[in-house]
């Protein structure tokens, strides 16, 4: 063993002559690995397991990396160690196991002692209770509106095929995707908006839906955005679509939608507007000019961003598009008008386009939201794959973007290969509708969890009774708080208030010596001793 020690050594030595040492090394090497042999027939198991795996290292190509790396110290502690180390290496044995399950404790250990990060990930939010009670509030109030006018709700997976999503006109949805490619090698995305989604459902079961579809789903989308005041990496959306009718008279009836649920939360006319312009119309302008047909949608998708970007930004990314800047300057002024007769002025009486913008105010003075509506020819919407009447809400003070909107998608069935069917559809998203309603101090209160009735025990003897009450008030409907474990009254109490109960029933032993329990009316003050049956009819009542 020293003479292999030695020659492994002397080649790092500074001053060795390595052409006098190699022919004595070697020969000390071959004698230590003969040695190394004939002492594994006269010793332990182990002796021979460590003079096996010595041999079959020296054939490894490793052998000399490993041997420095574990002779490169004189000391003799650490040679002795490294040595150890280079022979587990070699063996493969239960050496190499214990230090690598030593370091994997020290790994744990160390990992153990960093601090997690306790907030979610940027841009994403925790519901706890309070939080999950103002979004279950809003989504009500969102289900009883939609099924008011007649729709059914539906769903769609979260995590979508990519392809839905990749369109060609510029629109910042197909550059703010969270996708990636799964584990199969399939490219996918979380969901950045339900309509594609919706689109694929219909597609799939077309020939077999009864049209018109009056449809609607509450689902959380994905967008990796910059974020602002209401604007998050993920929200929840409330969308209705209207499928298989191609007059604004499923435009005006979403409208009335939306303008229900505005009125049903508290909010005015006076609040928040509803721009509508119609896609169709600035399309026949926009032609009319000379941009070409090919160039419209890409042109939409820069004039929605007039409100975010600079105008010289605007044009310069027009003029990269391939259009002229007198064009560019007609469009940035067209866009500008605020007043239908200015767009009759353009288009002339005869426009489609137009004779559905001009029902469209019509109906909405039956209907009794008139007031709600305004005509802005700079709403385009930012997806591509809108047609005709577009509209988005607004927060009238200016101090939110914009609340929900949405539009007509006649053709976008047949950018996926199907065939066409007229719809029209909007979106109304949950982060700024709620700073809106807290702003304008709409939002009602959510700290307590209105829990009707507290169901207590007096001591641990009386918790099965306690369960009885419980659930006999259950199965007549009500809900019930059981107190899981023994408190003190004035606990009780405290958490009665916290919850917000109206009745607390209390199992004591000496009523419960005659069958009874104790009823307390919180709101009106009175307190009843009562048999388990006439508790529960006595809060019916």
């Amino acid at each position: 063993t020293s003479a292999g020690v030695w020659w492994l050594d002397t080649r790092h030595m500074p001053h060795a002559n390595h052409h006098q040492t190699r022919p004595l090394a070697w020969s000390c090497l071959a004698a230590f690995a003969m040695a190394s042999l004939f002492l594994s027939s006269a010793f332990s198991r182990t002796t021979r397991s460590v003079g096996q795996s010595f041999v079959s290292a020296v054939k490894r190509p490793s052998f000399g990396k490993c041997a420095r790396g574990a002779l490169g110290s004189w000391r003799t502690g650490a040679v002795g160690n490294r040595f150890r180390t280079f022979a587990e290496q070699g063996s493969g044995g239960r050496g190499s196991a214990a230090v690598a399950q030593d370091e994997a404790k020290r790994g744990s250990k160390a990992t153990s002692k960093t601090k997690m990060d306790l907030n979610p990930p940027k841009g994403t939010r925790d519901f706890y209770p309070e939080d999950m009670r103002q979004r279950n509030w809003i989504f009500g109030m969102w289900r009883d509106v939609a099924t008011q006018f007649g729709f059914e709700e539906y769903d769609a997976p979260v995590l979508e095929n990519e392809d839905l999503y990749i369109r060609k006109a510029g629109e910042e949805v197909t550059q703010q995707l969270y996708n990636f490619e799964d584990k199969g090698g399939r490219r996918v995305a979380l969901r950045p908006e339900m309509t594609p989604s919706l689109a694929r459902m219909v597609m799939a079961k077309q020939r077999g839906l009864s049209l018109p579809l009056k449809w609607f789903s509450l689902p959380q989308c994905w967008r990796y955005e910059r974020m602002t005041r209401g604007r998050r990496r993920e929200h929840f959306q409330w969308n209705m679509d209207v499928w298989g009718v191609g007059g604004v008279t499923a435009e005006a009836e979403l409208l009335s939608a939306v303008t229900s649920f505005f009125k049903k939360v508290g909010l005015t006319s006076e609040d928040i507007g509803i721009k509508v312009n119609s896609r169709g119309a600035i399309q026949e302008i926009l032609l009319g000019l000379g941009v070409p047909e090919d160039k419209f949608a890409q042109t939409c998708v820069l004039v929605d961003k007039l409100e975010k970007m600079p105008r010289e930004a605007i044009e310069k990314e027009m003029q990269g598009i391939g259009l002229s800047m007198p064009v560019i300057d007609k469009i940035l002024e067209v866009v500008q008008m605020k007043d239908l007769e200015q767009m009759k002025a353009l288009v002339g009486d005869d426009s489609k386009a137009l004779q559905d913008l001009v029902l469209l105010f019509e109906l909405a003075e039956a209907y009794g939201y008139k007031e709600w509506l305004l005509f802005d020819a700079s709403v385009v919407r930012g997806l591509a794959y809108y047609t005709g009447i577009v509209f988005e809400g607004f927060d009238r003070k200016g101090e939110f973007r914009a609340i929900c909107g949405g539009g007509r998608y006649d053709k976008l069935l047949e950018s996926f290969g199907g065939e066409a069917l007229p719809a029209v559809g909007f979106g109304f998203g949950d982060a700024v509708i709620a700073e809106l309603l807290m702003a304008k101090e709409k939002m009602p209160s959510f700290k307590s969890p209105s829990l009707p009735i507290v169901v207590s025990a007096f001591d641990k003897s009386l918790q099965p009774v306690a369960a009885q009450v419980a659930s006999k008030l259950r199965e007549a409907g009500n809900t019930v708080d059981l107190m899981l474990e023994v408190k003190k009254s004035k606990q009780i109490f405290k958490h009665t208030d916290r919850v917000g109960a109206s009745y607390w029933v209390n199992v004591a032993p000496s009523e419960w010596e005659k069958g009874l329990v104790v009823l307390k009316d919180l709101e009106k003050r009175e307190q009843y001793e009562l048999s388990i049956d006439d508790a529960v009819a006595k809060i019916a009542s």
